[in-house]
């Protein structure tokens, strides 16, 4: 089947099933076209729960689809890439929560990124994005912020808020923790005249190079702000496709493949295989057969739901 043919069969199918496709930034240009809507995970969190169609189609890992499943418990809401997972959302432990609980019994907030399991979601007090961790998190009372899974974001959100006392996990998005000064000022040189737009993601050493940092919508929505017409965008290359739609007039450089070459000579270093995964055929496939479709125990979406919910209050 062609191309072509797969995008008419799948707004065929979209109706069939009442279905919305909603895409984080990071999948392939592809997707993001027939997509009804594209963000990044706060976006998607929050766009979820205003929908009223019967199926979520998610394009995007499975922590978001799961993320979308707690928030919206009476829809289907289908993976198209079932083995696309994000290593991060597994570098956090039930264990270690409950070991921090008892070491603070009584002024702890733990601070959940989204890029978690549901099960890590619903040990939680609340969860974060990028987009909004510091604004949730200066919002606790808590004292003490155990803050997982990223070690990156969280020392980022520390040094905005610092009358918090943070407790640090070692976990990582291995995209953005990979991304080393050397990288970044190489690219500085090809480019010396553009800013520099930073995911917190990274290492605390990359951000000190940044004019900017934001999560993937504020890098996106920094540009419309900007007079510059060339940036250097250091997170995950999938993002590219946004910012050609929205500001054609405007050229981004990315981190190359390769030492000692242009990112016009090859590939992107910043790509994330898990969300390349989700490709056109897996799309059409997930809604012609209703798979897969993300089932969680009432117990554990109840549990999860409520740092979520309290993500989305205290972000307004």
């Amino acid at each position: 089947m062609t191309n072509e043919k797969m995008v008419a069969e799948i707004q065929r199918l979209k109706h069939e099933r009442d279905a919305v496709i909603m895409a984080h930034y990071y999948v392939p240009a592809e997707v993001q076209d027939i997509a009804d809507f594209i963000g990044d995970s706060f976006f998607l969190s929050k766009k979820g729960t205003e929908l009223s169609c019967r199926t979520i189609v998610l394009a995007g890992v499975r922590f978001m689809a799961e993320s979308c499943k707690v928030l919206n418990p009476e829809k289907t809401v289908l993976l198209p890439a079932s083995d696309a997972d994000c290593p991060m959302a597994h570098m956090a432990t039930v264990e270690k929560i409950r070991e921090q609980r008892k070491l603070h019994p009584d002024n702890l907030a733990v601070v959940c990124y989204v890029n978690s399991t549901v099960e890590i979601k619903a040990e939680s007090d609340v969860c974060v994005t990028s987009a909004n961790a510091v604004k949730v998190v200066s919002r606790l009372k808590e004292h003490y912020i155990y803050f997982v899974p990223d070690q990156n974001l969280a020392h980022y959100v520390a040094e905005q808020v610092p009358d918090k006392e943070f407790i640090f996990n070692d976990g990582y998005c291995h995209v953005h923790h990979g991304v080393s000064v050397d990288d970044l000022k190489e690219l500085k040189a090809f480019y010396p005249e553009a800013p520099v737009l930073i995911h917190p993601e990274c290492r605390k050493e990359v951000l000190d190079l940044a004019d900017h940092i934001g999560s993937t919508s504020g890098i996106i929505n920094f540009v419309g702000t900007s007079d510059a017409k060339e940036f250097i965008i250091i997170t995950e290359c999938g993002v590219e496709s946004e910012l050609k739609k929205r500001y054609p007039d405007r050229v981004f450089h990315f981190l190359p493949m390769e030492r000692g070459k242009k990112d016009t000579e090859g590939g992107y270093a910043m790509v994330c295989p898990n969300m390349k995964k989700v490709v056109l055929e897996r799309v059409y496939n997930a809604l012609k057969n209703n798979e897969e479709q993300i089932v969680l125990t009432d117990d554990l979406m109840a549990r999860a739901a409520a740092p979520m919910e309290k993500m989305l209050d205290l972000s307004k």
